[in-house]
């Protein structure tokens, strides 16, 4: 029997990116400081030297131009594995993405499909200060024509691009930059994901904790906390936006009969509300406590590291809220 192998979440998406390259000619990688630098996040560090300058190509400070480029080269036949270094630049682009990769093959009767990857690194929690902190994956789950991936554990960082490369659709990869450094083990016996379903990472029977990307470990020391206090949480990894696989967060839903959702995304419009508005519509009486929500604060996220702790959802948000919903213990 092979032993896990353990890796950084960074090293994951890399192994992933360099199997994609190895795999099909056609794909390539562009974005802004991916070959001579490394990436911002050291992700393509090296790939440049072992795929060269026509598969690993540094592009210019143009977000809209290089998407632009890149939504032809998939048209076209290539398979372009985009990246945009934060999800705050995403926005300069957001024109081709929204108004071209999402909706050209519904145009055009389906006759142009836009095989097209996007990675983005999202969230805070590294001191990036309020232009380079946001959590806009939320945003980029309201369009139609889009999927969009949250990976927050190493498996699904390692095994999810593969997946997103096979899809007709563009697909929108959102990367939480505190996770980078994380590490996990890989089972062997897992060699693909896929982008439809969530998944339960911890299971139990009192309150169901709906999250995705770094909220997932807080979510899961959340539950760990409140175990001793004999409240057992069952965590929902969402791991996809869009499609939003409901049926699970339902049949969780459908046992505990509480819910508290966790999102790094602010709360008014994010997709915390959009889960909580499905519920309330169509399994209101599946529960038993109102549901409740962690976000983050409704401010531009602060520099300061206190600041910051103070603006982010945190385990301790998570226990409270649980412990609003849950009946105590006698």
């Amino acid at each position: 029997m092979t032993a896990p192998l353990r890796m950084t979440y960074r090293e994951a998406c890399k192994q992933a990116i360099r199997d994609a390259l190895k795999a099909d000619p056609r794909t390539f990688v562009m974005g802004e400081d991916v070959g001579k630098y490394g990436g911002c996040y050291a992700v393509t560090k090296g790939l440049l030297e072992e795929f060269g300058p026509e598969r690993i190509v540094d592009t210019p400070l143009a977000e809209n131009g290089f998407t632009g480029l890149a939504i032809g080269a998939a048209i076209a036949g290539l398979r372009p594995l985009l990246e945009i270094m934060t999800c705050n630049f995403s926005l300069l682009a957001l024109d081709q993405i929204m108004n071209n990769a999402a909706t050209l093959p519904h145009m055009t009767g389906g006759q142009f499909a836009v095989p097209l990857v996007i990675r983005m690194a999202t969230g805070g929690g590294r001191q990036l200060a309020a232009q380079h902190s946001h959590s806009l994956e939320g945003w980029y789950a309201h369009i139609p024509g889009l999927k969009v991936a949250v990976p927050g554990t190493v498996e699904d960082a390692r095994f999810m691009l593969a997946a997103a490369l096979a899809d007709p659709n563009p697909v929108l990869i959102f990367e939480h930059i505190v996770l980078y450094n994380a590490e996990g083990e890989l089972d062997p016996a897992v060699t693909a994901v896929d982008l439809e379903h969530a998944k339960v990472r911890r299971p139990g029977r009192d309150v169901t904790l709906v999250t995705y990307g770094n909220s997932l470990p807080k979510c899961l020391a959340a539950a760990d906390a409140l175990a001793k206090d004999g409240i057992d949480a069952e965590v929902i990894d969402l791991r996809m936006l869009r499609p939003l696989d409901m049926p699970t967060v339902v049949a969780s839903v459908q046992r505990t009969r509480r819910v508290v959702i966790v999102d790094e995304g602010w709360k008014s419009g994010s997709i915390s509300a959009e889960i909580a508005a499905r519920l309330a519509e169509d399994w209101l009486y599946e529960l038993d406590a109102p549901v409740k929500r962690v976000c983050s604060r409704e401010v531009p996220v602060p520099y300061a590291a206190h600041l910051e702790d103070a603006a982010l959802p945190s385990v301790e948000r998570v226990v409270a809220a649980v412990r609003a919903v849950v009946p105590r213990r006698s």
